[in-house]
């Protein structure tokens, strides 16, 4: 099938979808394009800042790499992670593999409330049956091993990894499963040098323990492995919750030909200007963010790019604020690389308090406030090993990650940060916000 011309849908409401727009190949088969439909301009939403309701074709960058392939603004989250690509070159055998296939072929269950298909009178996406079960985990895990060793699949087995779908994430291997009717994202042992996944369920709950929301995570064993199950955070019940990845939101408030500054401190702002407010300014999102970064540096999370960060649409039609969404995919790469992924400060990627520290306006917290929540996490990440073994992950692998997060580099700052040399620094006058009461 080849694929030129699709349709968008808004799935607020799966058993009401409402015709967003079409949907087009360009840039030389490298970029899709999308054009609202009268209706969608009539009474719908602006999907990201850079698609505003507006009768025109939006076109994605121009200037794309030569193995870049992009849609335009929040149209992109709709696409697959690199772990569903794989799975569709595997599984469809696409005869062609332009971004179009991709978004098609990823089925019914993408992340946000984005879908896509074949018709614009009717959405029709791409056919896939139900979604496993608890039950199917181990066959699911076994499949998912065909797939990363490139062993043929049979009939039964592709069937049940293409019911999987692929929300936002990376290259990871993983699946949807149904869980007493919600959506689970479950995430698999990949012959990692620690137990991943059980890993992620310690970090993801340690992280919590800082003050950071989180998503639900579980732990499951299998023959010889784990997995973690992770609770969707883009679906409440029946309904399904526009998101954006922090990389669309940097790019739409980028102004054009401008370059984006893919790190937490833009993002901070972003939230700071048109996220949702809190009655109780502790609680404020830029706030959290600081703390995430904060936690990524001190736990060895250097995996911390745009794809890692999102961000919910609250109410759309009527105001469409941003909400920060739950942390996800948090757990030590134990790599001691010394960058982050995402930009931390004035000294770009570097993974160290004092960069964090170095913008900590941008989070709309003076020094120190700033230094104040930096303490927090470092108490925290201090009781990580107790953390890590009250929840089942061996002391060899304890003392595998220990080597960055106990390393001298790491440890260092959480033994040598002193927060009383913040005290007495100017304080920075701050604007009120404009949406303080909203």
């Amino acid at each position: 099938m080849r694929l030129d011309d699709l349709t968008l849908w808004y799935l607020e409401n799966p058993a009401a979808p409402r015709y967003v727009g079409a949907l087009k190949l360009v840039s030389a088969g490298k970029g899709v394009s999308l054009h609202y439909g009268q209706d969608w301009l009539a009474s719908g939403f602006a999907l990201s800042e850079d698609l505003p309701l507006l009768d025109n074709e939006f076109l994605p960058p121009s200037r794309l790499s030569s193995d870049v392939q992009r849609a335009v603004g929040a149209v992109d989250d709709a696409r697959p992670d690199r772990w569903g690509e794989k799975v569709i070159r595997f599984v469809d055998k696409p005869k062609r593999l332009s971004l179009m296939e991709y978004l098609y072929y990823a089925g019914d269950d993408r992340f946000g409330a984005l879908g896509v298909s074949t018709s614009a009178s009717h959405y029709r996406p791409r056919a896939a049956g139900p979604l496993p079960r608890l039950d199917d985990v181990q066959q699911l895990s076994e499949v998912v091993a065909k797939i990363e060793a490139s062993e043929p699949l049979t009939a039964l087995e592709a069937k049940i990894i293409a019911g999987g779908g692929s929300p936002l994430g990376g290259a990871k291997p993983k699946a949807l499963i149904n869980i007493d009717g919600e959506q689970w994202v479950i995430k698999f042992f990949n012959n990692e040098p620690v137990d991943a996944p059980l890993v992620e369920h310690a970090a993801m709950t340690l992280a919590e323990r800082a003050g950071i929301t989180v998503a639900k995570t579980q732990a499951i064993s299998l023959v010889g492995s784990h997995a973690v199950l992770i609770r969707r955070f883009d679906r409440e019940q029946a309904r399904r919750i526009h998101s954006i990845s922090a990389g669309t939101a940097i790019r739409a408030a980028t102004v054009s030909g401008g370059e984006p500054q893919m790190g937490y401190p833009e993002l901070a702002r972003i939230l700071r200007r048109v996220g949702v407010a809190h009655a109780n300014m502790n609680q404020q999102d830029a706030r959290e963010l600081f703390r995430r970064m904060v936690f990524n540096i001190l736990i060895d999370n250097t995996d911390d790019h745009e794809k890692n960060h999102s961000l919910l649409v609250v109410n759309p039609v009527e105001n469409g604020r941003l909400k920060l969404a739950p942390a996800y995919d948090v757990l030590p790469t134990n790599s001691g690389q010394g960058y982050q992924e995402f930009i931390c400060g004035a000294q770009g990627r570097n993974s160290t308090l004092e960069n964090a520290m170095s913008q900590c306006d941008a989070f709309g917290l003076q020094p120190p406030e700033a230094a104040a929540e930096v303490t927090r996490v470092i108490e925290v990440v201090t009781s990580w090993k107790a953390h890590f073994a009250s929840v089942g992950v061996t002391q060899r692998d304890i003392d595998s990650l220990a080597q960055q997060i106990d390393g001298d580099y790491l440890l260092s700052q959480r033994t040598g940060f002193e927060p009383a040399q913040f005290q007495d620094l100017p304080r920075k006058k701050t604007r009120t916000s404009p949406f303080r009461n909203y």
